[in-house]
């Protein structure tokens, strides 16, 4: 070999993969990289022979079942160029020869063996570190028995392991269900899922179903195929990210709001707003987030339900003016579309905020448009908790706004983030004289003694105005109140801004 890569481990060349396996491959080994025709299998593969080249490693891509001008179309596609690859195509103009044939023999008893020993003389040729066979599946046919198939696969495998080579087995998986002798004899497997939803692009998912040796990240991480190759998105998994920070109250703004709070926010928590359509919890988010801005913090908002547009000319009728923060980078306003984007990669982009932006305020606008992009409740659940774990221990303020069906009476949610939640506050209208009125209140802190009033809330053009305790109402949480006594309401009208949500 010319070149020979001294290390414990070899990079992927796949951004989020090596972090699965802890930092790469164990070099010269075999590796199984299976999954259904259109997974990934050839892109990750073109991938980790290029990362190869850029390293100064020579890498040889063997195929069976593409010719060597489709590879290089594939590659363009990305923008990659094969040039500094070997090809090796065994699929050429010379086995469609009439003189090639011969009916004497069966044509596989010829065939694999003529296969396998044309690779042998290709890999000694041009003397690889990193090599590529696709695929299995066309081994797999010229065997046409598993024994044979099997014997086949092992005699590469002890040819490759006397060479110092880290080789990839692309497999389509054609074989039968529960066939697992390709797994057995190989070092590590990564499968390759892809899945079509009722609406909503197609999801991508990686299994590291084994590999020897090494202590990865299991279970399911989410990938994206698209122009410059696969891109993993490794689960998130909380309890490796910790820092310290300080745990002092930060105000929303609003001094009464920071009364009914027992203080203000703090950091490393985080805060659910719930309640109907249009009571506030947006224009709320909205107001926490512009003072965490004015104390210098950068902020991160992850817009689902409402328009960029609407939300910046809305708050900007209510006194909050965010443009020049965005315009200087302080605050990363986000248009998310959960029928396009996986929770993987929203994981990822929280963390790409807070890790590299520096983000220390995070807000979710809403999480009834996050749910429609898991797959179930359960796994909302715990995905939320993962998230919000990581969020509180790096110190980050985060707010989540959670819609409610309904106006006034009985309220539901599709979820129940209640428990994972440390500051719960909850918003409501009621009916007082003929007026529609809004009322809030904060039913849960772990971080403060809160305060245990219900009081009104109203929408100006300077804000937020919370009113006094609403001592002479019954009944404001179920929307139909009762009004005993004298108690002054706050102005008679309130901004409206249209159609708006909050």
């Amino acid at each position: 070999m010319s070149v020979i890569e001294h290390a414990s481990r070899i990079s992927t060349g796949i951004p989020g993969l090596d972090e699965i396996l802890a930092g790469g491959l164990t070099p010269d080994r075999i590796y199984l990289i299976e999954g259904t025709a259109g997974a990934g299998k050839t892109t990750l593969a073109l991938q980790f022979l290029l990362e190869g080249v850029a390293q100064g490693v020579p890498g040889l891509y063997v195929t069976l079942s593409e010719t060597a001008n489709e590879l290089r179309a594939v590659a363009r596609t990305h923008g990659w160029s094969l040039d500094a690859l070997d090809i090796y195509d065994l699929v050429n103009e010379d086995g469609l020869d009439p003189a090639s044939e011969q009916s004497i023999l069966h044509p596989a008893d010829i065939e694999l063996g003529e296969t396998t020993r044309r690779v042998m003389e290709r890999v000694a040729e041009s003397e690889p570190v990193r090599i590529v066979f696709d695929s299995l599946s066309e081994m797999r046919l010229l065997a046409q028995n598993p024994l044979r198939y099997r014997r086949q696969i092992l005699a590469l495998k002890h040819f490759f392991s006397n060479l110092n080579c880290t080789v990839l087995l692309l497999d389509d998986q054609t074989s039968e269900a529960g066939d697992l002798h390709l797994h057995s004899i190989c070092h590590g497997v990564i499968r390759l899922d892809q899945a079509l939803q009722d609406f909503g692009g197609q999801r991508r998912r990686m299994q590291i179903v084994k590999m020897r040796g090494i202590k990865f990240r299991g279970g399911y991480h989410d990938f994206n195929l698209d122009t410059g190759g696969i891109t993993v998105f490794p689960r998130l998994v909380a309890s490796g990210h910790r820092r310290e920070f300080t745990t002092d109250f930060a105000t929303t703004g609003c001094k009464p709001l920071d009364v009914l709070l027992g203080g203000g926010l703090t950091p490393g928590t985080n805060t659910l707003l719930m309640g109907p359509s249009g009571v506030g919890k947006t224009t709320t988010a909205v107001r926490c987030m512009l003072t965490a801005l004015e104390r210098g913090q950068k902020c991160a908002y992850y817009l689902f339900d409402e328009g960029l547009g609407t939300l910046i000319s809305r708050s900007a009728a209510l006194g909050m003016d965010i443009r020049s923060y965005l315009d200087s980078s302080q605050l990363m306003l986000l248009q998310i579309d959960p029928a396009e984007l996986s929770p993987g990669e929203f994981a990822a982009n929280v963390r790409k905020s807070v890790e590299q932006s520096g983000a220390e305020f995070v807000a979710i606008d809403s999480l009834n448009a996050y749910f429609q992009a898991m797959p179930g409740e359960k796994f909302l659940v715990l995905q939320m908790h993962e998230l919000l774990t990581y969020l509180n221990q790096q110190g980050v303020l985060s707010v989540l706004v959670l819609g409610q069906h309904g106006l006034v009476g009985d309220m539901s949610s599709e979820i129940d983030l209640s428990y994972l939640s440390d500051t719960i506050v909850l918003f409501r209208f009621f009916e007082s004289q003929g007026r529609v009125l809004k009322a809030i209140s904060v039913v849960k802190s772990r971080t403060s003694a809160h305060e245990q009033t219900i009081r009104e809330f109203r929408l100006t053009n300077d804000g937020l105005e919370v009113g006094e305790p609403l001592t002479d109402f019954e009944g404001v949480l179920s929307g139909v109140s009762s009004y005993r006594g004298n108690m002054a309401m706050l102005g008679a009208t309130e901004v409206t801004l249209g159609a708006t949500k909050d």
